[in-house]
């Protein structure tokens, strides 16, 4: 069994009631073009009437803002220039101050240091000078006293020797002795 189907796929010409596609008909070229001519006349009206004056307004109004935006942060610019500088300036200014007043405290530090250290030396002065004329008495009470004692020690020393060799001396030759000893 064969099945025989029959598909219609287009119009052909001999049925009657086919036309050709309107905007390639050659015989409606002349009436498609003056429509197209009134259409865009009138679009073109239309658009330069209402449309682009709006349009235009805009934009003119984006400049504007924008203009005022750029002078606005110009003057904005000036003044944080003007500002920075006033700014580098008063730190310049403070810094200067800061170093007279370092300067300032440092020589009045300095002044009252040397004082204190004058004071001190002097205080040292004072005591070493306290101690040196104590160690001069105290020299001058053992040599003073050296010489008795040498006297005395000599003394014995002449009585031991004396009763070695058997004749007597006294005590002012052996300060003599001694006082010749220490002149040579």
């Amino acid at each position: 069994m064969a099945e025989t189907s029959t598909v219609s796929t287009a119009a052909s010409p001999e049925m009657g009631n086919a036309k050709a596609f309107p905007p390639l008909d050659p015989q409606t070229f002349v009436p498609q073009l003056v429509w197209l001519a009134l259409t865009f006349g009138l679009l073109y009206v239309l658009l330069k009437r209402f449309a682009l004056p709006r349009v235009g307004g805009v934009i003119k109004e984006r400049q504007d803002r924008i203009r005022g935006d750029l002078d606005q942060a110009a003057k904005l610019k000036a003044e944080i220039e003007e500002a920075l500088a006033s700014y580098e300036q008063a730190l310049i200014e403070a810094r200067d101050r800061g170093r007279a007043i370092a300067m300032d405290m440092r020589d009045k530090l300095m002044g009252e240091l040397n004082s204190e250290r004058a004071k001190g030396e002097a205080q040292i002065a004072q005591k070493l000078a306290d101690a040196e004329a104590r160690i001069m008495q105290t020299k001058a009470k053992a040599l003073a006293n050296v010489g008795d004692i040498a006297a005395d020690a000599t003394a014995a020393i002449v009585a031991i020797v004396a009763k070695l060799i058997g004749k007597q001396v006294t005590n002012e030759e052996v300060r003599r002795a001694l006082v010749k000893r220490a002149a040579e």
